[in-house]
C-alpha cells in the first residue's frame, strides 16, 4: 500500500534563463563537469539571445502549475505545490530550504519528464538527494511520481496535438503526409544503459495506432545534441531526417516533440527555426504540433498520478506492450557516468 501521509507536492524542473544576463550562468550550471567544449556552449548561446535571453521553459511551468492547483483542488487534494529547478531560479536547494521551513517533512515529486534516463529521472533523483543533504536533518523526504509515458491520456493529449497540426498543412496533403517523433537526443553511452528508447518507441507507436498511421509514414528521430562531435549520440537527426524524407519524395511534415512536456528552447529553435528552414529549402510544407504543456487531458493525467500516491485510486492506467512504471527506482536504474571534460575544453 502506498504511504499517503505527504505534506506537499515539488515540481522539479530543469530551469531556464529568463533574461540574456542569465543565459552564460545557466550554460555553465548546465554544462558542469559534462566534456562539452565552450565553443559549443557559446553556440548554444546564441540559440537563447536569439530570443533576447529568454527560455519559455520557466514561464511554461508557472502555467503547468497554475492549471495543475484547480485540477487538484476539485479532487480534494489541499497540499500546496513548491517547484525547484536543477539549473537556474528557483533552484531545487532553495526550495529544499523553504519546505523545510514551512514544516514541511514529506513531499511526492513530479519531474518534467515522461521517460526514464539518466538527465530525465535519475539526475533529478540525485539533485534532490544533493538538496536534502544541504539542507540537513531538516530536510524533507521526498518521493516521485511514475514516468508516464504509456499512460492513456498522455497519448490522447498527444494525439489531439499532432491532430491540430495536420489541420496546418494543405488539405490536400494531410492523407500523406509524413509524422517525425522527436526526443532529445543522449549520447549511447547513456541510452545503452536505460530505457529511454523503448519508451519513446513505444509513445510513438500508441500514438501512430491512435491515428492510423501506417508504418510507413512515421519515425522517431532526435534533436538537440551535444557533446563532443565524435561521441555517439542517438540518431538520426531531426534535420537530417528532413533530407532523407526530400529524396523519398516527401511534400509534406508534421513534427511532433512527443519527448518534450513544453514548448522550451530545444523545440522553439531547433524545430520552428532549424527543421523548418530545412523544409522551406526543400520545398516540404511543415506543421510542427505543440507539446501537451497545459493540455487538460495532461493535468488530469498529473491529478492522477499523485492520487496514486495518495492512496485514494488504485488504479494504475497505462496501455501498450508494458505495464505502468515502477514508483521507486532500483538502485541500478538509469546509471550513468558523465565522461571526463578533455583538457582542452578548459
Amino acid at each position: 500500500m502506498p504511504n499517503n501521509n505527504y505534506d506537499a507536492i515539488l515540481i522539479v524542473s530543469f530551469g531556464g534563463p529568463e533574461q540574456r544576463d542569465d543565459v552564460i550562468p545557466f550554460l555553465e550550471n548546465v554544462l558542469r563537469g559534462k566534456p562539452v567544449p565552450r565553443e559549443r556552449m557559446l553556440e548554444v548561446a546564441e540559440h537563447y539571445y536569439h530570443f533576447d535571453g529568454i527560455s519559455p521553459i520557466n514561464g511554461q511551468v508557472r502555467d503547468f502549475i497554475a492549471a495543475l492547483r484547480p485540477e487538484l483542488d476539485r479532487a480534494g487534494i489541499n497540499l500546496p505545490i513548491y517547484w525547484g529547478n536543477r539549473n537556474w531560479n528557483p533552484l531545487l536547494p532553495d526550495t529544499m530550504r523553504q519546505m523545510a521551513a514551512d514544516g514541511v517533512q514529506r513531499v511526492l515529486a513530479v519531474f518534467t519528464s515522461a521517460y526514464s534516463s539518466y538527465s530525465g529521472c535519475r539526475q533529478y533523483r540525485e539533485n534532490v538527494i544533493a538538496a536534502r543533504e544541504l539542507v540537513g536533518a531538516t530536510a524533507p523526504t521526498i518521493d516521485k511520481v511514475r514516468v508516464f509515458y504509456n499512460h492513456p491520456d498522455f497519448i490522447a493529449a498527444n494525439v489531439e496535438r499532432i491532430r491540430s497540426a495536420f489541420e496546418q498543412l494543405p488539405e490536400a496533403s494531410r492523407a500523406v503526409a509524413r509524422v517525425a517523433f522527436t526526443a532529445h537526443s543522449i549520447p549511447l553511452s547513456m541510452a545503452n544503459n536505460c530505457n529511454y528508447a523503448v519508451q519513446l518507441n513505444e509513445t510513438c507507436r500508441l500514438i501512430a495506432s491512435a491515428m492510423e498511421l501506417p508504418a510507413e509514414r512515421w519515425s522517431l528521430v532526435y534533436q538537440s545534441r551535444s557533446g563532443r562531435p565524435g561521441d555517439p549520440w542517438l540518431e538520426p537527426d531531426v534535420v537530417d531526417h528532413v533530407r532523407t524524407l526530400h529524396h523519398q519524395g516527401a511534400k509534406s511534415l508534421v513534427i511532433a516533440p512527443v519527448g518534450f512536456l513544453s514548448d522550451h528552447m530545444e523545440v522553439l529553435f531547433d524545430l520552428d527555426e532549424e527543421a523548418r528552414e530545412a523544409c522551406q529549402e526543400l520545398g516540404i510544407d511543415m506543421a510542427r504540433a505543440a507539446t501537451v504543456g497545459t493540455h487538460p487531458l495532461y493535468i488530469s493525467m498529473v491529478r492522477e498520478l499523485i492520487q496514486e500516491r495518495l492512496g485514494t485510486t488504485s488504479e494504475r492506467r497505462a496501455i501498450g506492450h508494458f505495464g505502468p512504471s515502477h514508483d521507486v527506482c532500483p538502485t541500478d536504474c538509469c546509471l550513468y557516468t558523465i565522461p571526463t571534460r578533455p583538457a582542452a575544453a578548459h
